[in-house]
């Protein structure tokens, strides 16, 4: 293995890692907003002083998804690392250009074929 596959398998990894603690802490922050609203009996819902009990947790649940869709990505990306698959579109077979590998690292398309 090179060291440019080795410097991309730590970035991903260190990625991982760093989504993976979001995950947990975003996961946490639920629990005890669940928790919370049990213990509540307020009429959060007809509150005008600030967003609703409802609100926060859908709000807190998109964000908790998409840093588990982010995790999962993530994974794949490693795994293309591994099979050699990395940095190659998926859809056309030819080479994810570098500036677009380093704004989403887990890209398993080209620019082109993302936009179509």
């Amino acid at each position: 293995m090179d060291r440019n596959t080795d410097a991309i398998r730590e970035e991903l990894q260190r990625l991982r890692q760093q989504t993976e603690a979001q995950v947990t802490a975003l996961d946490g922050d639920l629990r005890n907003l669940f928790e919370a609203s049990r213990a509540s009996n307020a009429d959060d819902e007809h509150d005008p002083e600030g967003a609703t009990i409802a609100f926060e947790r859908a709000q807190l649940t998109a964000v908790l998804d998409a840093a588990r869709r982010r995790l999962a990505e993530l994974d794949v990306a490693l795994h293309r690392v591994d099979d050699g698959s990395y940095g190659v579109c998926e859809r056309c077979r030819r080479p994810i250009p570098a500036e677009r590998l380093a704004a989403r690292p887990s890209a398993r398309t080209c620019v082109a074929c993302a936009n179509r």
